[in-house]
């Protein structure tokens, strides 16, 4: 078996995720609850909020699903949590226009101790083509530290999804301790989470009792850059948006909820550094802040956008973080966070940016353009992050 996938391979896979993914993950919400009628609602909540329109496609199933194996050693499903039926989800929510994604790990068990793919990467690739799956979250709990044994499993599972029949999109979940941005879309994978899971929070305080943040997340993927583009995306972990201190995975280790203009900031950062959106909080209950942060198109286009090229953060310091991204009509998206705890007055040259000349600016969470302008300066909120889209003139 070739340890990597070859180049003509390695070409194909691009045409499997040529954007980032979008969905809903059950995981923040659901846990170990997770079941075939919540995950229905879910997706009647997604069309009738008009989220599958703005590019929402998929639910994907965390763990917990799984029901041990049969007689013939096949996964199934736990009969009490899905009684119709893996293939019979996929069949409600391909007839929606949507896709489905599950979820296994490289070890025997799970994170949370149920069944695992190890040593029936094939046989599982199968299962989950005959249901009609149409990605795998593939985790690493219960597996070994070294990096060459990550690479070996994530190829293994990559290699036997290319045989079952079917298009499978692999996500890489290993964290980021391995470095898998180095080698992961080489391994046959289209995304890989770079930091260990995102809590309900802005900030990993470093006390070594909280979990990572927004902000954490952000600090790891915007040096990542050259590793991103079509088909292989660096993944900051579920949008936290909307959860607002839920208990359960996200409210532990300080996850105490964020502010909307927090959780505004993380879908603008998300956007603009090209991570797959998974939202996490529950569809049919939502907010109008909810729902006008996880459906603003205009913002959800930067992450869309085909030349999928991620933002390079321009300016770094303890109060600014100015992201730059060069979009495929030729357009260039500025966002302006301000990391401080309080609100501040900035004032942004392009020229300092690397962009030369006069621009038509346009405030993608307004929806209005500003004006034109060499410069733009204005107030920003305390861990507020403004989004223009740029078109020189």
């Amino acid at each position: 078996m070739a340890l990597f996938v070859g180049v003509q391979a390695f070409a194909q896979e691009a045409k499997l995720a040529p954007t980032p993914p979008m969905g809903w993950m059950s995981w923040n919400l659901l846990a170990d609850k997770v079941n075939e009628k919540d995950l229905r609602e879910m997706a009647d909540a997604m069309v009738a909020n008009g989220l599958v329109k703005a590019g929402y496609q998929y639910i994907f199933i965390d763990d917990c699903w799984q029901g041990g194996r049969d007689y013939k050693n096949n996964i199934i499903a736990d009969p009490k949590k899905f009684p119709s039926g893996i293939k019979a989800l996929a069949d409600y929510l391909h007839a929606k226009g949507m896709k489905l994604g599950i979820y296994s790990d490289a070890a025997p068990l799970t994170c949370a101790g149920y069944t695992g793919s190890l040593n029936f990467e094939e046989q599982d690739a199968k299962t989950f083509a005959s249901w009609g799956v149409d990605y795998l979250k593939y985790d690493y709990c219960g597996a070994p530290e070294d990096v060459e044994t990550a690479k070996k499993r994530y190829t293994k599972m990559a290699n036997a999804l290319r045989k079952s029949g079917r298009d499978i999109v692999l996500g890489v979940c290993e964290w980021g301790p391995r470095k898998p941005w180095e080698w992961a879309a080489q391994a046959g994978g289209q995304s890989w989470r770079a930091t260990f899971d995102l809590r309900d929070k802005w900030k990993d305080k470093g006390n070594g009792i909280d979990a990572v943040g927004v902000m954490d997340v952000v600090d790891r993927i915007a040096e990542l850059g050259q590793y991103s583009g079509p088909g292989h995306w660096n993944d900051g972990d579920m949008l936290i948006i909307g959860l607002k201190g839920h208990k359960g995975p996200s409210g532990d280790l300080g996850g105490k909820g964020c502010t909307d203009t927090e959780y505004q900031s993380q879908m603008s950062l998300w956007c603009m550094l090209n991570s797959p959106l998974y939202m996490s909080n529950d569809l049919r209950n939502m907010s109008s802040a909810t729902q006008k942060i996880l459906s603003n198109e205009e913002v959800l286009a930067l992450n869309q956008d085909v030349l999928g090229k991620q933002a390079e953060r321009k300016i770094k310091n303890e109060t600014w973080n100015i992201f730059v991204k060069p979009l495929a009509n030729g357009d260039v998206a500025v966002a302006i966070l301000n990391r401080s705890e309080t609100a501040q007055n900035a004032q942004v040259s392009f020229a300092d940016l690397g962009l030369m000349g006069k621009y038509e600016i346009r405030d993608l969470w307004q929806h209005q353009v500003l004006g034109k302008d060499k410069q733009w300066k204005g107030k920003v909120d305390t861990h507020e992050t403004k989004v223009f889209r740029l078109k020189k003139i």
